[in-house]
């Protein structure tokens, strides 16, 4: 806000203030109680025909007040929608009526009525009676310009639901999206679980923790990156369909597509592998975005994006081969790291092939991935806790699914060997010591759960506020998260 707006708003605060006392002086509570609603707005405008004349009950925020002489229309606001008030002087009496013309946008009220409609045929409560439960003392963003500051759309969302209709239907979309995920896994056999938020080992996926400190053990906790490492362990010990949609939490950086908590989608099945979990990804997908939207065919930007199955696939090479005419199947780490050089890709002087490849696909070729597209074949460099492929073993049975350029989804057949386990995690431990912050730790008991047998199984993970930003046309990871991380004014 301006300075000016600012002290508007504290002198409009100081004369509801007033309003308040001189409220409880007449003996009238401004913050009541329960009050019995028959009816929301929208299921009156709905049903009209069989309301008209009848008495009933709302209660919501006053949203706008227009004074006639002995008649006075408001606007009533709940969470349906918005339906018209009548008030006037011969129904209310002169203290009730003067009452309700001193209400303030803002307040809440409840209100018995009439339902009738107008000579301009808008459907109205012909107010009897009304009760102030809860007094607004400070003024609404202005009704014609909504709440256009972004900043404090994002710091102030309650203010931002109750201006701007449409972030309402962002967050009833979300909701619509999650229980569909929920209804589709669990028609499929799949169990929903809860596994730890605070972990002694960070783990699941290369990122930077945050650390927090239990007093009464005396020891560090890390808020998990990923349920990943939980939920395997309950393949081990006999769940053989599992899923978590959880909050997720990394210490990195906030930008449009990232907010340092997060919503994912986990889920892992015994004897199945990463063919599966792209069968499932791609019928979990198209279904939430049937049923949720009812069309297939989804606007992002002004791009529209097609959800039919199937979806097209092609192999890391095949896409690097494809948008930059390199081809990078010699395997060869030196040849690799000359070319990644020649498409003005900077890569170390000891990166591996893997490393190479992985570095020249994202910084090439994920920007042309609008449509959703499957990604297979990553190098195991990359992929430390997925499955080696049979025929080449510096590649590893693994997908991503990309949208609009973005990774939207996870998913390989996961590694159960738990030899080869170590090994990669001896790995991970030396890039750690080398000062990779977002390499894996070595999980102990994760390993000696492994070597009590864990099945064959395909993992998927799935981004849920990204895929949400794609289904409602957000353009930020802001816009689909109720209250995002903010940085303190």
């Amino acid at each position: 806000m301006t300075q000016i707006n600012q002290d508007q708003t504290s002198d409009l605060f100081a004369v509801r203030r007033e309003k308040l006392e001189e409220l409880r002086a007449r003996g009238i509570e401004p913050y009541g109680g329960r009050f019995l609603r028959t009816h929301h707005a929208r299921e009156i405008v709905d049903n009209f025909s069989e309301l008209e004349g009848q008495e009933v009950a709302v209660a919501g925020r006053i949203t706008g007040k227009r004074s006639h002489g002995k008649a006075c229309f408001a606007d009533l606001l709940d969470f349906s929608g918005r339906i018209q008030l009548y008030a006037r002087l011969n129904d209310l009496g002169e203290q009730d009526y003067e009452l309700f013309t001193e209400l303030d946008i803002g307040d809440i009220i409840g209100v018995h009525g009439k339902v009738f409609r107008t000579r301009r045929q808008e459907i109205s409560i012909a107010v009897n009676s009304f009760e102030i439960l809860a007094k607004s003392l400070r003024p609404l963003p202005e009704k014609w310009h909504g709440l256009k500051d972004v900043d404090l759309r994002y710091r102030q969302r309650y203010l931002d639901l109750i201006v701007n209709p449409g972030v309402k239907d962002v967050f009833l979309t979300r909701i619509k999206i999650i229980a569909t995920i929920r209804r589709f896994l669990e028609e499929r056999g799949f169990l929903e679980v809860e596994t730890p938020m605070m972990h002694p080992i960070p783990g699941g996926a290369a990122a930077r923790p945050f650390v927090t400190h239990h007093n009464a053990l005396d020891m560090d906790l890390y808020l998990r990156i990923a349920p990943e490492l939980y939920l395997k362990r309950l393949l081990v010990g006999g769940f053989e369909k599992v899923f978590e949609l959880n909050r997720s939490f990394r210490n990195e950086g906030i930008s449009t597509k990232h907010n340092p908590e997060f919503t994912m989608l986990e889920l892992y099945q015994a004897y199945a592998d990463y063919r599966d979990m792209m069968e499932i990804t791609e019928q979990l997908i198209s279904t939430v975005v049937r049923e949720v939207l009812g069309t297939t065919k989804v606007v992002y930007g002004d791009v529209e994006l097609d959800f039919s199955p199937p979806w097209q696939r092609m192999t890391m090479l095949e896409a690097v081969a494809k948008f930059t005419g390199e081809d990078f199947g010699h395997f060869d780490p030196e040849k690799a790291r000359q070319q990644a050089e020649k498409l003005g890709v900077e890569v170390p002087a000891d990166a591996s092939w893997g490393i190479t490849l992985n570095e020249v696909f994202e910084s090439l070729v994920e920007e042309h991935l609008i449509q959703p597209t499957f990604i297979t074949g990553h190098p195991v460099d990359v992929s430390p806790l997925a499955k080696r492929n049979k025929e080449n073993p510096l590649l590893t049975d693994r997908f991503e699914l990309f949208i609009m350029s973005w990774e939207i989804a996870n998913a390989f057949s996961e590694l159960n060997d738990p030899l080869d386990q170590r090994e990669r995690f001896q790995r991970q431990l030396e890039k750690r010591k080398q000062g990779d912050e977002e390499a894996h730790m070595l999980d102990e008991d994760f390993l000696t759960a492994l070597e009590y047998g864990m099945p064959p199984a395909g993992g998927l993970g799935i981004g849920i506020d990204r895929l949400v930003m794609i289904l409602t046309n957000s353009p930020s990871i802001r816009d689909v998260i109720l209250f995002p991380t903010m940085r303190p004014r």
